[in-house]
């Protein structure tokens, strides 16, 4: 990204706005952990380049109900968001979108790896 600015001479000057990898880590643990309801220092990251833009792959957890109520509830799959692997997919849309738009990078591809899971606790109706 450049930045130009003028000096006291009114000639324009060009620079550059570096985002660190490890900013654009947080950025990434922060997004995911955001899509997929689970903590963010569980949320690993790595980052690669891929042809000039970024490649990311994020391996963490997934929140999801608890088989008892799914056995007892075919539906609630679908309310939570959809199977594992449909949430994964759609993490992977909302990563790209969101890191693209906070950090201003061009994101080439994002891989979820789904490394365990995180059983939502069920809520009770008052």
């Amino acid at each position: 990204m450049s930045i130009a600015s003028t000096t006291e001479t009114g000639a324009a000057q060009r620079g550059r706005t570096r985002v660190t990898s490890k900013a654009l880590n947080k950025v990434v643990s922060a997004v995911t952990a955001d899509a997929l309801g689970v903590d963010a220092a569980r949320v690993g990251v790595e980052l690669a380049d891929h042809t000039g833009a970024l490649a990311l792959v994020v391996t963490t957890p997934i929140r999801i109900v608890s088989l008892d109520r799914v056995s007892t509830d075919n539906s609630v799959v679908a309310r939570s968001g959809g199977t594992i692997l449909d949430r994964a997919g759609q993490a992977q849309t909302t990563i790209r979108d969101r890191v693209s738009a906070l950090t201003g990078s061009e994101i080439a591809r994002v891989t979820v790896k789904v490394s365990g899971v995180t059983i939502q606790p069920e809520e009770r109706v008052k």
